[in-house]
């Protein structure tokens, strides 16, 4: 259990023993990550994060994640099985397993802590990496070795800014715990994620660049196109803010039909109170319940973003089509990506908030930015291939 005496930005629950063995396990990921091919690494963690975000909205939306209220153990154990007395006793004490700790919660809680913690590790591999091939003898035996780890102009850069942003996400985990699901927290957790997949997709670009993969290439376009894609990006990025503000308090029902809300076109909304960012999850700073208005202003929000956002990317999309016919596989997957969005959006409504289609909206919002980035690199990436020329060479001779 948490050190009650600890502040609680800082609270650690896992017992010494559970310790070690959730260490030994982060190192055998280690060892495993040091004989991934670089850009097999690169593209399992993307892919990884990919799922953690999905099933971080499904942690949200099963209201599991009180369901270990200590962090990063549960009830100081690394199982939610060794810790069942502790779980059982409180759903005694909250008054049946409909609570917020549950059996069920309980590993829905920690699974997603598991293999956040992996994700954690293979970053921590690319770092590893990079430092072996940048410190090795120098000469001809440092590049061999920069060959050997696929690393020979990667350098430290990246794969440390991915270990920073990684390292801020463990923590913004931890107070998402112990902050009890404070929103401000829950959605920045959400952002930090959506930041390293961003990252991480921009770095797997770069790497297939640098191996000479055709569709990774950069074109030549008009600096107007360039500047569409990014709108677009940061279009997405504002919205799906929007997005974890309703998700992270509980608003996606306040709305309970569509196009209009609960039959009005112009519903009575609350904003101050709906976006005043530094209070409790369903509180005011006062203390007093957020109100209905306050939650409508949080979802109607989110749906003028929504409408704002599709009209952008789909003005990114025509300029794709438009500027190159390399880039029209990426335009009709944006384009395709958008729709199959507009379409989860609404059934979520619809159906009222089904657990299924409410993950699906976050896993596409996420696939549709990785879709934009994608774009955004092909039309504003680096140009020059000679680190990729230096490797071949490299690889050729050895």
């Amino acid at each position: 259990m948490p050190d009650p005496s600890a502040p609680i930005l800082w609270q650690f629950s896992l017992s010494t023993i559970n310790a070690l063995v959730w260490l030994l396990l982060l190192l055998l990921g280690l060892v495993m990550g040091l004989k991934m091919r670089w850009g097999r690494l690169v593209a399992i963690t993307a892919f990884l994060t990919l799922d953690l975000i999905a099933f971080g909205a499904f942690v949200r939306l099963t209201d599991s994640g009180l369901g270990c209220p200590d962090w990063p153990g549960c009830y100081g154990q690394l199982l939610p099985a060794q810790a069942s007395t502790q779980i059982n006793q409180a759903i005694v004490d909250q008054g049946g397993a409909h609570g917020p700790v549950n059996h069920v919660k309980a590993w829905i809680e920690m699974l997603h802590r598991y293999v956040a913690s992996f994700i954690g590790v293979l970053i921590l591999v690319m770092c590893v990496r990079a430092l072996i091939a940048k410190f090795r003898d120098g000469g001809s035996s440092w590049l061999r070795a920069a060959n050997e780890f696929g690393s020979v102009s990667v350098g430290l850069a990246w794969p440390l800014l991915l270990l920073i942003v990684v390292s801020l996400q463990g923590l913004f985990g931890k107070w998402t715990v112990t902050l009890k699901l404070m929103p401000i927290v829950v959605t920045t957790h959400l952002m930090g994620g959506m930041l390293l997949f961003a990252l991480l997709i921009w770095f797997w670009m770069r790497e297939r660049h640098r191996a000479g993969e055709t569709r990774a290439m950069t074109i030549m376009v008009s600096g107007g196109v360039k500047v569409i894609v990014w709108v677009a990006v940061i279009t997405l990025a504002v919205q799906i803010f929007l997005g974890g503000w309703v998700s992270t308090n509980y608003a996606v029902m306040a709305c309970g039909d569509f196009p209009g809300c609960n039959g009005q076109l112009q519903p009575t909304v609350a904003w101050n109170e709906g976006f005043t960012l530094l209070r409790a999850l369903g509180r005011n700073p006062d203390g007093s319940f957020l109100s209905i208005e306050g939650l409508r202003a949080i979802h109607w929000a989110h749906r003028v973003g929504a409408l704002v956002t599709t009209v952008v990317v789909i003005a990114a999309a025509v300029a794709l089509l438009r500027a190159h016919a390399a880039l029209r596989r990426q335009a009709i997957w944006i384009k395709t990506a958008l729709l199959l969005q507009v379409v989860i959006g609404i059934s979520t409504v619809h159906f009222a908030k089904p657990i299924l289609l409410a993950t699906a909206h976050n896993l596409v919002a996420s696939a549709l930015l990785a879709m934009l980035l994608v774009a955004a690199y092909r039309v504003s990436g680096p140009k020059s291939t000679t680190d990729f020329a230096v490797s071949t060479t490299l690889r050729k001779q050895k």
